[in-house]
């Protein structure tokens, strides 16, 4: 299983932040990118430079005042007027750029973590991996990598530039307040980042994981509730429920009392710059060598570039749970870029079943592991199941029946040994709890390939192949979208299933007790059809009633042993 580290701000971090972000910028997409980018920083230096402005003003009106000059106090009111008219646009601008940049943004990354989350199965081996709610990282942390991103990278620009542009007039003003100011942002900084850096980040990325948790065990709920009210396990959901919203409070309360510590000193901090440059150019001002309007541009300046040399201190919460989120994404791009269905311990060519394309099934010395290679499921099988034959798998629950039949299928590669198999629309699987995607009943049928024009008629005939001829009508026809899943029992499921393996021929079908929920006579009707379809079957099963659709039997017999009967000498062994 993967650990996920504690995450913090260092070089590792800006690594893993560089990972994500460059392959967008170097993307089809980087010239309208880079020209929005560029867009955005041109509106940030008008920004800034229009903050010099207004602050230029307020010390010219504010002297004006002082030295009770009418004429000199309503000419600067009407150059911040204009000069307010001016800036609106430019502001409103800047946030809608943006925005729309971060939009665009996230829809590629989200595009590309799609595409390498469905790449050659990667969902289904991110189960052995230790990678929680993927969900929640597509749907969130990519979000909130995009936004923050460009907002803290502007923040960082702007605060460059603000320094530059308020240097100078700083400096001109008084060079004291410069000397004191570069000396007051490093204490502060540096003690940020030392007293909360690591704790604080830590607690916001087990935050991040707990409520993802608790998100899921809801949803789990409503996806099982009905066997969960037949069980009138309310109690005990609820219950669990209960202890995992227990951990979000108390990782939160800890998040609180660490947040509540670093307000105390950042209200400290940003109330200290206002009192502080005032303090030190106090004696200049009531001297009467400077003047009140050129106070309050000191003031002014003093308060710009402190906020641009300390915007890790003005940002470190934020910024804290940003940095849990960079780590959280780069931890699920490292996954995805694993083999997908691989373990750690399985990382050599030598510890992994190869797959090789043939027209017929077969299995030469294959050896299968659990996921991490705990146990021996089963050693050196070797077998084929030529078109027309069948296959039937039988043995004890624990044996490893379902493990072979994923192995079969292409879902599981830690082991030995070679599979050769159709690939494609050959193969198809059906569990034993069917999948209803979501969609109408046509979908229901033509999955997953829903594109195929297929008519109304046809289709309504397959449901009636399978002992469903009334579906339709009763549920408002093949256009009608429902969760289907809840409507539907796991009888009809796996009939409705059934046909949709039926629409789609394969060469080989694997079912995994497909039929489990129906009566002998049903189970005997959706067998007897394929045989003319020229679909063989490759079933587990504990009912002796389907074996006359088989040609061989391969039975486990416990410890990883195996035998291999023709279907007809097979006798079968009542429980």
């Amino acid at each position: 299983m993967q650990i996920e580290e504690t995450p913090g701000f260092n070089a590792r971090l800006w690594r893993r932040f560089v990972t994500i972000a460059r392959p967008y910028w170097l993307s089809d997409e980087r010239w309208r990118a880079q020209g929005m980018l560029a867009l955005l920083v041109v509106l940030l230096l008008g920004q800034t430079a229009f903050n010099v402005l207004f602050n230029q003003e307020t010390g010219e009106f504010t002297s004006a005042l002082a030295a009770r000059d009418d004429e000199r106090f309503w000419a600067s009111i009407w150059r911040y007027t204009a000069i307010l008219v001016a800036a609106v646009p430019i502001y409103a601008l800047y946030f809608y750029v943006r925005d729309t940049l971060g939009l665009r943004w996230r829809r590629w990354l989200t595009d590309s973590f799609l595409a390498r989350y469905f790449h050659q199965r990667a969902y289904y081996g991110l189960n052995t991996t230790g990678i929680d709610n993927p969900d929640q990282r597509i749907a969130e942390d990519i979000n909130s990598f995009t936004q923050q991103s460009l907002y803290f990278s502007m923040i960082a620009l702007g605060s460059v530039i603000q320094l530059v542009a308020f240097s100078s007039v700083l400096w001109s003003i008084s060079q004291g307040l410069v000397y004191f100011l570069i000396g007051y942002a490093v204490f502060s900084t540096v003690f940020t980042g030392a007293v909360f850096g690591k704790r604080l980040i830590g607690l916001n990325f087990r935050q991040l994981q707990r409520e993802a948790d608790f998100r899921f065990s809801l949803v789990r709920v409503r996806e099982h509730a009905e066997p969960i009210a037949f069980y009138g396990g309310e109690a005990r959901e609820m219950s669990t429920l209960q202890r995992i919203f227990a951990a979000v409070y108390a990782n939160y309360q800890k998040v609180l009392r660490w947040q509540f510590k670093l307000n105390l000193f950042q209200y400290a901090h940003s109330f200290l710059t206002i009192v502080l440059p005032t303090v030190i150019i106090a004696k200049d001002v009531l001297s009467g060598t400077l003047e009140v309007g050129r106070a309050i541009q000191a003031a002014g300046a003093f308060a710009a570039i402190l906020s641009a040399l300390t915007v890790i201190v003005e940002h470190f919460e934020s910024l804290s749970r940003f940095s849990a989120g960079v780590d959280r994404l780069h931890a699920f791009s490292e996954a995805l870029g694993g083999k997908p269905g691989q373990s750690a311990s399985a990382s050599d060519d030598n510890a992994q079943i190869r797959t090789v394309p043939g027209f017929e099934l077969a299995l030469h010395k294959v050896s299968i592991f659990t996921p991490n290679q705990e146990q021996l499921l089963v050693q050196e099988a070797t077998l084929a199941v030529n078109p027309g034959e069948g296959l039937l798998i039988v043995g004890p629950s624990g044996a490893g029946k379902s493990s072979l039949l994923r192995v079969i299928a292409g879902l599981w590669n830690v082991g030995s040994g070679q599979v050769t198999r159709p690939s494609g629309a050959d193969m198809l699987f059906l569990p034993q709890q069917p999948y209803l995607p979501l969609g109408d009943l046509r979908c229901q049928l033509t999955y997953p390939q829903t594109e195929r024009n297929i008519s109304d008629e046809e289709l309504l005939l397959w449901l009636e192949r399978v002992n469903l001829p009334k579906l339709a009508q009763r549920m408002g026809g093949l256009g009608a979208e429902l969760d289907w899943a809840r409507v539907l029992s796991v009888g009809e499921q796996q009939r409705l299933a059934f046909a949709r393996a039926l629409l789609a021929k394969p060469r080989y079908l694997l079912l995994d007790e497909a039929t489990s929920a129906l009566d002998e006579a049903n189970e005997e009707l959706l067998y007897a059809q394929l045989a003319g379809l020229s679909i063989t079957p490759i079933s587990v099963s504990h009912r002796h009633a389907i074996l006359r659709y088989h040609s061989l039997v391969f039975q486990l017999t416990g410890g990883s042993h195996w035998t291999l009967h023709a279907a007809a000498d097979y006798r079968w062994v009542p429980k």
